[in-house]
């Protein structure tokens, strides 16, 4: 951290996504709505630097010590909402969580009917950082489809496309099987826009008809069972994304520590030699 940023602190969007309270987006979303206050007063803008987390409050409730930074791989359902809460009363991915896990937020979102892999987090800059497109982080998915497969149209996608003014990047489509009049696919984006595999396949003419995530980056879906949750060990967490914890928790409201993997459980990976 520059000598700049000791002295005037951070901004409190940032503080606040490490205290896991939101992603710096949902958190500027929450002062605009005059959730935020600061020693008393309404914060009016996210152009606010704080040197601690002392006299934050959000929905009237103060901002209680940061965590360790912890990633959970969850089995989405189908028919689940990524979202804390839905103004018409429909199951969210929050609604059944074990409550250990505490207060998380969503790496990215899967829509409704998309089921699969789903990464959790106590720190929203550690979202911020898997879904940012600039890191290119892979999602896998495998795809039925209804309708007649073009693979000569699938290698295309290599290439990306444009879809009413929305442009793709490159897409790994490949075949896996064909049951009857529905294929099961495999594919493989790095941007991750709003409904991209599904926009993309009805491009190609196919209607989607299963969705399902089983990568993000180097986490898998794996054996988790329909809705389950699973914390990825402390080890495998610090040594695949390495890079983000050089500078990725460095904040004002969670001084660095430095990590010591002779603590780390056994069952957590085999130790080095």
């Amino acid at each position: 951290m520059s000598n700049d940023q000791e002295q005037k602190g951070e901004r409190i969007a940032k503080a606040l996504a490490r205290a896991g309270v939101g992603s710096r987006r949902d958190v500027e979303r929450m002062i605009t709505e005059g959730r935020v206050w600061l020693d008393g007063k309404k914060l009016e803008t996210p152009a606010v630097l704080v040197e601690s987390l002392q006299g934050i409050t959000v929905d009237g409730e103060a901002i209680g010590d940061v965590a360790e930074t912890k990633l959970w791989r969850m089995h989405k359902r189908r028919g689940t909402l990524t979202t804390h809460k839905d103004p018409e009363g429909r199951r969210t991915v929050f609604d059944q969580l074990p409550n250990h896990v505490g207060r998380v937020i969503a790496v990215g979102r899967l829509d409704m009917n998309t089921e699969g892999l789903l990464l959790l987090t106590n720190d929203g800059e550690l979202a911020r950082y898997l879904e940012l497109p600039a890191n290119a982080v892979l999602r896998r998915y495998r795809v039925r489809v209804h309708g007649r497969v073009d693979e000569t149209a699938l290698k295309k996608l290599e290439d990306g496309l444009t879809i009413d003014g929305t442009h793709y990047g490159s897409i790994d489509a490949k075949l896996e099987k064909v049951q009857g009049t529905n294929a099961w696919l495999t594919v493989a984006i790095r941007e991750g826009k709003n409904r991209e595999v599904r926009r993309v396949m009805e491009h190609l003419g196919l209607v989607v008809n299963r969705l399902i995530r089983t990568h993000y980056g180097p986490f898998s879906l794996g054996t988790l069972n329909d809705g389950a949750v699973a914390l990825v060990p402390e080890k495998q967490l610090y040594e695949v994304l390495a890079d983000f914890f050089k500078d990725g928790t460095r904040s004002v409201a969670a001084p660095e520590k430095k990590r010591d993997p002779s603590k780390w459980a056994k069952g957590q990976g085999t130790p080095r030699r």
